[in-house]
């Protein structure tokens, strides 16, 4: 077995080499291409030093057998047929694919057939925010059909990659010092602060990250539900949290609800209100799963849900979710 990290030197692909080797990933040969920028970087994966190789147009992919890329919808769809001509499977993070009907959408605690079953060499990875939705509503959605999702979700510095965790540790230090706060890599002053934007605005006046949650949820759960998102980025270094009221088909207890998350691998609930006890992003940056809390009854709609979920953006969010996709693949046989 080998496999390539593509864009190994971002935040994700970083975190790509941390999940592969705590799971011990059946892997021969790990290959890394980055950009002209990262190439001759070197990164250590279980006791070997690994030397980043430029990503060019040749014939570097002809052995490998996995690639987990996560270098930008650009490279991707400039690169994808350079990665797959030889039968590689691309297991991309970006958006370039998500929503190409060829291509399969895959969460693997809710549609992991899909990988197979779309048969195309390119596999598409969530966007993290839906990513870790799908992953509470799918037990839910399981006991009754939902019909309509609203969410806000609290974005970590982290969705903007390592510049944004990077500026909102500058600012928070510049801040303490009594300095102007440096603004780059968000729209505004993270630090204190908290912004209702992320992406650009489209023309129904929804950000492109939340109409990512409508599309995206739609196809990887094979169904018309509905979701209207607010997406906030928050001035927490790592792990999103979402806020997420849902209206099924049929009422549900809360005890039947909490049942199938107990019961539902790759979700852990902590949800103990009389002793302050839910999930918060400050104790559960770094974990793998998804965490869920605040669970009770939207006393807005009858058949109303209200909860409270936690996960980490760059793991479950990103990495992990495209690493349990290829080992899927590989518990089926497809290599």
């Amino acid at each position: 077995m080998k496999v390539a990290i593509v864009g190994a030197s971002g935040a994700v692909g970083q975190e790509f080499l941390k999940v592969l080797e705590e799971r011990n990933f059946p892997l021969d040969e790990l290959v890394l291409f980055g950009s002209t920028r990262s190439a001759g970087n070197t990164y250590s994966f279980k006791g070997k030093t690994l030397t980043v190789k430029e990503l060019s147009h040749n014939d570097d992919f002809k052995d490998i057998d996995i690639a987990l890329t996560s270098a930008g919808a650009s490279i991707s769809k400039e690169y994808a047929n350079t990665i797959t001509k030889f039968g590689t499977t691309m297991i991309d993070n970006s958006s370039a694919f998500r929503m190409d009907d060829t291509i399969p959408l895959v969460v693997p605690e809710v549609n992991a057939k899909d990988a197979i079953t779309y048969q195309s060499k390119i596999i598409a990875n969530p966007n993290c925010t839906t990513i870790q939705m799908v992953v509470a509503l799918k037990p839910i959605h399981d006991l009754s059909p939902i019909k309509n999702v609203h969410i806000s979700t609290y974005q970590s510095a982290s969705g903007a990659g390592a510049s944004g965790m990077e500026e909102l540790e500058l600012q928070t230090t510049q801040i303490a010092n009594g300095e102007a706060p440096q603004v780059n890599a968000f729209a505004h002053q993270l630090a204190m602060n908290v912004i209702p934007h992320i992406d650009i605005f489209m023309e129904n006046d929804y950000t492109k990250e939340e109409m990512k949650m409508y599309h995206e949820t739609r196809k990887i759960m094979n169904c018309d539900i509905k979701v209207s998102a607010t997406a906030v980025r928050v001035p927490v270094l790592r792990a999103h949290s979402e806020a997420i009221w849902l209206e099924t088909e049929a009422p549900l207890t809360i005890q039947e609800i909490n049942d199938a998350f107990d019961n539902t691998k790759g979700i852990t609930r902590i949800d103990d209100p009389s002793n302050k006890s839910y999930p918060m992003p400050l104790d559960l940056a770094g974990t793998d799963d998804v965490y869920v809390g605040r669970v009770r009854k939207d006393i807005s709609k009858e058949n109303g849900i209200a909860l409270w979920t936690v996960a980490d953006q760059i793991k479950k969010g990103a990495a992990l979710n495209a690493v349990q996709i290829a080992e899927y693949l590989v518990e089926e046989g497809q290599f």
